[in-house]
């Protein structure tokens, strides 16, 4: 079992087609794991993407687009070890795991979030994404 096992969903009011691409790109990827240096095992298309990584973490990541309703479900697993020994004797490098998988998770929940608020484009909630038509005149 891996050290680091971090699992999140997001909800986006868009398509997984738009949410797939935001991740389709590997020009995007140092703004979201700047210390890992992922290479595609399995391009799934609107489905999105696995890789295996490599850098400060060694192992597994994925984001999987899952349609639902009117919008997409953002999953992200991220099943990895680190690079070497955590710092410190067994109780110390528990912590420091633990810590490790609480800051990447955070980290992606940043991004999750930043990626709902530009994809989703001022839609209030409620508001289905079919009919709503952002006001850019302000």
């Amino acid at each position: 079992m891996p050290a680091i096992d971090v699992i999140d969903e997001t909800f986006l009011a868009v398509p997984r087609e738009r949410v797939a691409a935001e991740f389709a790109d590997p020009a995007r990827w140092p703004s979201y794991w700047p210390d890992l240096r992922p290479e595609v095992a399995h391009d799934r298309g609107p489905a999105g993407l696995r890789w295996t990584v490599t850098g400060a973490l060694v192992g597994t990541m994925e984001v999987w687009c899952e349609p639902e309703g009117d919008g997409t479900v953002l999953h992200f697993f991220l099943r990895a070890d680190p690079d070497g020994p955590p710092p410190g004797g067994r109780l110390r490098r528990r912590r420091w795991l633990r810590a490790e998988s609480d800051r990447r998770h955070r980290a992606f929940k940043a991004h999750a979030f930043a990626l709902k608020r530009r994809l989703e484009d001022g839609r209030p909630a409620g508001v289905a994404p079919s009919a709503f038509r952002p006001d850019r005149t302000a």
